[in-house]
C-alpha cells in the first residue's frame, strides 16, 4: 500500500481544515518546499498537493506547487480546484506524475475520459461522499448521481486511480469505519487510494486488509504527529508470505 503524506496549502502556507471549512484552516508553521523534501528523505515514493485556493475559485498555488514538484525528490500528484483540460495538461507538462480530478469528472465526464486516454496513468478520478452522496466543489455540493453509478461510468478508462474520499469519517473521526470504502472499493476493478480514514498509526494497519486499497493520503495526522511517517511506511510496506519448508 502506498502512503500519499499530503501538503494542503492556503496563501502560501501548510493547512488543514477543520470539518473541511475552507474559512477555517488550522495552519501549520513549516516550510511547504522543505516539507515536501522532508516526506521523500523519509522514503515516500509519492505525495499529494491540494490547492485550497484554486478549490475556491480565489488565486493559486501553482508557482509554490511547481517548486515543490521540481524539488521534492519524488512524484507529486497535484489535486484541487483542476477543472479544465488545459489545466490538467499544463500541470502534467509542468511535471506533475499525476493530476487528481472530481468536480470536473461529474460534470464533464467525457472530457476527463477523452484526457485520460490520452494520458493514460496519470489522471485520478476523485469521488468525495458524504451521507452516501457525491459531493463537489470542495465537499459544498451534492450531484444526482450515486457515487456507485459515477465509479461504474469510469469502469472501462485508464485512470491512474480512483481517490475516494469519506467526508464523514473526515469530520467525525470514528473509530476504524471503513465500510464506505469497502463497499465503493469492491465495486470498480480501478486500485483505490482512500481518503479521510487516517488518524492514528492502527487506521494504517486496518486499511491495508481491505481489498483492492492501494493506498490512503496522511496530512492531518502527520502535522498533529498522531502518526509518524517512518512508522507508517514500515506498516504499509508488504507482509512476506510464509514459505512451506521442505524436507
Amino acid at each position: 500500500m502506498i502512503i500519499y503524506p499530503t501538503l494542503e496549502l492556503q496563501n502560501g502556507r501548510c493547512v488543514t481544515l477543520h470539518r473541511g471549512r475552507l474559512e477555517e484552516p488550522s495552519i501549520w508553521h513549516v516550510d511547504p518546499v522543505e516539507t515536501a523534501q522532508g516526506f521523500a528523505e523519509a522514503g515516500a515514493d509519492w505525495i499529494q498537493v491540494t490547492d485550497f485556493d484554486a478549490v475556491a475559485g480565489e488565486g493559486d498555488n501553482a508557482e509554490l506547487i511547481e517548486t515543490i514538484i521540481n524539488s521534492a525528490g519524488c512524484s507529486v500528484q497535484v489535486a484541487g480546484g483542476i477543472r479544465t483540460r488545459d489545466m490538467a495538461e499544463a500541470w502534467i507538462e509542468k511535471g506533475a506524475g499525476r493530476v487528481v480530478l472530481g468536480t470536473v469528472a461529474a460534470r464533464d465526464p467525457a472530457m476527463v475520459k477523452e484526457l485520460a486516454n490520452r494520458h493514460p496513468d496519470q489522471i485520478v478520478l476523485a469521488a468525495d461522499v458524504w451521507q452516501g452522496n457525491l459531493m463537489t466543489d470542495g465537499w459544498r455540493n451534492p450531484v444526482a448521481i450515486s457515487p456507485e453509478s459515477f465509479l461504474a461510468s469510469y469502469a472501462d478508462v485508464p485512470l491512474a486511480s480512483v481517490l475516494i474520499t469519506d467526508i464523514d469519517s473526515d469530520i467525525e473521526q470514528p473509530d476504524a469505519q471503513l465500510g464506505l470504502l469497502s463497499a465503493l472499493a469492491g465495486k470498480t476493478k480501478h486500485q483505490v487510494i482512500a481518503a479521510g480514514t487516517i488518524h492514528e498509526l492502527d487506521d494504517v494497519a486496518r486499511l491495508k486488509y481491505v481489498p483492492n486499497i492501494a493506498g490512503t493520503l496522511i496530512g492531518r495526522a502527520l502535522f498533529s504527529k498522531n502518526v509518524d511517517l517512518n512508522d507508517a511506511l514500515e506498516v504499509a510496506r508488504p507482509t512476506p508470505e510464509p514459505k512451506a519448508e521442505f524436507i
